[in-house]
């Protein structure tokens, strides 16, 4: 890619290229993993040599640096190295997702609904369209991360553009932009639910509601969309111009054959069905798909419909591209689609043998506590600056965004930045929405640049689909342009809030009083 796009470029393309060619001389990122995992080793035993701690400002409890070293780290790692394998929960979401979207892509029912939805609608606009509903990802949970980048990909080479672009505004948008959404969602629940207890620190009666951020969400999506379609299309994309689309199986833009046609309608009837299926079994008092334990709610954290909703979405495509490929004539007989499926599996080998080492170096960074240390430092060295308004609030962003690097998980996160941060700026009279929509800024517009990143071996493995030489440096040098301008707009929109003193959503005021 570097090599198709050595034209004239400004500073800012110039900087992305040599991101690119530095990332892409390091070793494997299998071999990077393994590289990490030992680096892990060695601090975990110099910190634990030198009695490195930290107290945990939740719980109070004294955390120390454990050493993976010792002869009790060693039979550990030993034992947990197939169950850190086999619970690395990416994989199991990706490897579901698969499924389904495996029988969607390889019939050809993607290409062909995207050829009939798109014809005539300017690229642009499609664009939008993707970094829209990316942005709003995280309604799906985690699904997002699986479901936008091929989807986008796929939207792109059918229109006769680089998939990569499709796939990488895709990724970006649903990382870096996860806490935006214009409906609730289960990650405003799991936010809210840290925010609270560290609010009563202060103020034994405080009581919300997870919509604190809602108005400021809504709003967000808005500006996140309008800054990813211009990233898009005027920073990343160029980056791309020239190279051969026909490497990657072009689509060809004749018009569908009358099987196609039907087989399109046909699908997306079946569908229709499999939708009101879903539907139903989310109806009612006690439905199907609730948590009983929560009055039969389907938003829960423990509802069926949340916790097994890539076994939905798996389910959702599977079924129109299952019918697409049995009516178009592209499958005479279940052998045909069997083998697709597994076509698809094999796609995804280098992504499953990167999960393996990836796993266990995420494993052995939370086993040795340095992650947690690194925050509650990070958390502690913002409260001895002694900022106070904006600075601040900008301050917590810049911490978040840093720990975020290094921790994955964003309820961990809060559950140790919020007993810090929340009653902090409540002394300075700031509510604790404020402090909850800094950190969850922060949380989200570093996600795709970190190696660290659950979902980072994901995209990283869907792109080396269509190049199979991509390297970390391609991965980072095209998400570095989505995070600095989402962060540059993100933090404009959260000065301007603040300076017009603007609800952030209900019960959700910049000042307490």
């Amino acid at each position: 890619m570097v090599e198709a796009t050595e034209k004239k470029q400004g500073f800012f393309g110039g900087f992305l290229t040599w991101i690119e060619r530095t990332g892409n001389k390091l070793p494997d990122p299998v071999t990077l993993f393994v590289i990490l995992a030992v680096v892990v080793l060695v601090v975990s035993w110099l910190c634990s040599i030198f009695g490195v701690t930290a107290v945990h400002p939740g719980t109070g409890k004294t955390l120390e640096a454990i050493n993976l070293l010792s002869k009790e780290g060693f039979r550990r790692m030993w034992s947990g190295a197939v169950t850190n394998f086999s619970g690395f929960a990416p994989m199991g979401i990706v490897l579901v997702a698969v499924i389904g979207t495996g029988v969607a892509e390889k019939s050809g029912f993607l290409a062909a609904l995207m050829q009939k939805m798109l014809t005539g609608i300017p690229p642009t606009l499609v664009t939008l369209i993707i970094v829209f509903i990316s942005v709003n990802g995280n309604v799906a949970g985690d699904s997002a991360f699986v479901i936008m980048p091929p989807l986008a990909a796929a939207t792109y080479l059918s229109m006769g553009r680089n998939p990569m672009v499709g796939m990488f505004t895709a990724f970006a948008s649903v990382a870096a932009g996860f806490c935006a959404a214009v409906v609730l969602a289960l990650t405003d629940t799991l936010a809210y639910g840290f925010t609270e207890p560290a609010a009563r620190m202060i103020d034994p009666a405080y009581a919300a509601s997870p919509a604190i951020n809602y108005y400021f969400l809504i709003a967000s999506c808005i500006v996140l969309t309008i800054v990813g379609t211009f990233v898009s299309e005027k920073i990343v994309a160029p980056r791309f111009a020239g190279v051969d689309l026909n490497k990657y199986g072009k689509v060809d833009q004749k018009a569908l054959t009358p099987a196609e046609e039907k087989g399109v309608k046909y699908a997306l009837r079946g569908l229709a069905v499999a939708a009101i299926v879903i539907v139903l079994l989310c109806l009612g008092s006690d439905p199907f798909l609730g948590d009983p334990a929560q009055g039969g709610s389907i938003t829960s954290a423990n509802a069926p419909f949340m916790s097994g909703l890539v076994v939905t979405i798996a389910i959702l495509f599977f079924v129109p591209g299952c019918i697409y490929g049995f009516v178009s004539g592209k499958y005479k007989n279940d052998k045909q689609m069997f083998a697709d499926i597994t076509d698809a599996f094999r796609d995804m080998a280098p992504y499953i043998v990167l999960c393996f080492f990836c796993a266990q170096f995420t494993t052995y960074f939370g086993w040795s506590n340095l992650g947690v240390i690194v925050a509650v430092k990070g958390a502690e060295v913002l409260k001895a600056l002694n900022f106070t308004g904006i600075p601040l609030l900008i301050g917590v962003v810049v911490v978040s965004c840093i720990i975020n690097l290094f921790i994955g998980s964003a309820s961990a996160k809060w559950a140790i930045l919020a007993p810090v941060f929340v009653p902090m700026l409540m002394l300075m009279n700031m509510n604790p929405a404020v402090t909850q929509i800094a950190y969850r800024i922060g949380d989200s517009i570093t996600n795709p640049l970190s190696p660290l990143f659950y979902y980072f071996p994901v995209i990283l493995g869907f792109a080396r689909r269509y190049e199979k030489d991509t390297g970390m440096g391609t991965i980072i040098a095209n998400m570095i342009p989505f995070s600095f301008w989402f962060t540059i707009f993100w933090l404009i929109q959260l000065v301007a809030w603040v300076m017009m003193d603007l609800p952030l959503g209900p019960g959700g005021a910049i000042w307490l009083s």
